[in-house]
This record gives C-alpha cells, sequence and structure tokens, in this order.
C-alpha cells in the first residue's frame, strides 16, 4: 500500500472514530460535518475526499459494525459446529465484541431505532442477512427442522436486544445477562427442534 494510500485511509479511520466519540454523547444526526471533521483534525472541506455526506459516513460506521460482526459470529458457529458450547460461545463471542467495540455497537443500537429512514433500512437488511445465514446454519445442523428460519430470527432478537443491554452494564451485571441470554436461545432452540419432531 502507498504512503498516500495509507494516510487517505489514516484519515478516514479519524473521521470514523470523530464520528462514534462525538454521536455517543449526542446522537449522529446532532453531529455536523465541521464538528467531525475538527475532532479528526482536519478542514471541513477535506472532509468529501473521503464521504461526500454524513449520510455515506454513517452507513461507513454501520456497515463496518455489521461486517465485523457477522463475520465474527458466523467464524464461532463454523469453530464450534456440532459442539455442546456453541450457544455459550456464541453469546461470549458477542459479549467479546461488546467490550471491545463499544462505541461501534451502541452507534448501531442508536441508529437501530433512530430518526434516520436510510439507517435502519440499512440496519434492517443486514440483520436479515445475518438471520439467513443462522437459518442456514440450523438447516445444516439440525436436518428436518421445519421452521429454521422463524428460530433464527428470534435466536438474533435475543442475540441483538438482550445483548445491547451489555453496553451500560458492569462485568457482574454482564455475566447475569450471559445467563439470561444462553438460557434463552436454549429455550428457543429446543422448542424449533421440539416442533420439527
Amino acid at each position: 500500500m502507498s504512503t498516500r494510500k495509507q494516510t487517505k485511509e489514516h484519515t478516514r479511520r479519524r473521521l470514523i472514530d470523530a464520528s462514534l466519540g462525538l454521536s455517543a454523547t449526542k446522537g449522529f444526526t446532532a453531529v455536523s460535518l465541521r464538528e467531525v471533521a475538527v475532532a479528526a483534525g482536519i478542514t471541513p472541506a477535506a472532509f468529501y475526499r473521503h464521504f461526500r455526506t454524513m449520510e455515506e459516513l454513517g452507513i461507513a460506521v454501520l456497515d463496518e459494525v455489521a461486517l465485523s460482526l457477522r463475520r465474527l459470529l458466523r467464524e464461532t458457529r463454523q469453530r464450534f459446529k456440532g459442539k455442546e458450547k456453541i450457544v455459550e460461545a456464541t453469546v461470549d463471542s458477542y459479549l467479546e465484541y461488546v467490550n471491545e467495540h463499544r462505541l461501534l455497537l451502541h452507534f448501531f443500537v442508536s441508529e437501530w431505532q433512530g430518526s434516520s429512514e436510510l439507517f435502519r433500512s440499512f440496519i434492517k437488511d443486514e440483520l436479515e442477512l445475518f438471520y439467513k445465514e443462522l437459518a442456514e446454519d440450523l438447516e445444516t445442523n439440525h436436518p428436518g427442522m421445519k421452521n429454521a428460519a422463524v428460530a433464527a430470527k428470534a435466536m438474533g432478537s435475543v442475540v441483538f436486544t438482550m445483548g445491547a443491554e451489555a453496553l451500560w452494564l458492569g462485568k457482574k451485571e454482564q455475566a447475569i445477562l450471559r445467563t439470561k441470554m444462553i438460557q434463552s436461545l436454549r429455550l428457543i432452540l429446543l422448542g424449533a427442534l421440539g416442533n420439527a419432531r
């Protein structure tokens, strides 16, 4: 990678990080392009070398969360495929992601129910991809399961909605939440397997 390209990537990263830091306190829609540029250490005019609009910057952040989280959970499911502890491993991977990428996930969760229709639509599409991948895994690992799509959506909802609570919890409270998430996921899976018979 050339030095110029590295510099451009570095500045782009600073813009993403600046937008995350600012939006954590007052919400992305209340953050101005100028504020993001200044926080990133560049001029507002230089912002346009990286993103055409603030919405494009927001989509870049959401895309980063969606891709990295979906990849992490997919890799966890593949690594623990057929093993008894797959539910625990999935929850642990998710909570680890929460703790290591708190600002990213906070942005994702905030915009999931935020005022931007563009962001809500993007997140909805990304969640549907996650549910689809999980449903395919359930069908592969549990032949004969007739309602894998329904089970996948229910399990995904537990991971993303209950898991979002972890953003504001300490270690002790997260451990309690972890147990609840695992129990909920197991119940959904047991119900889906029971209905398959």
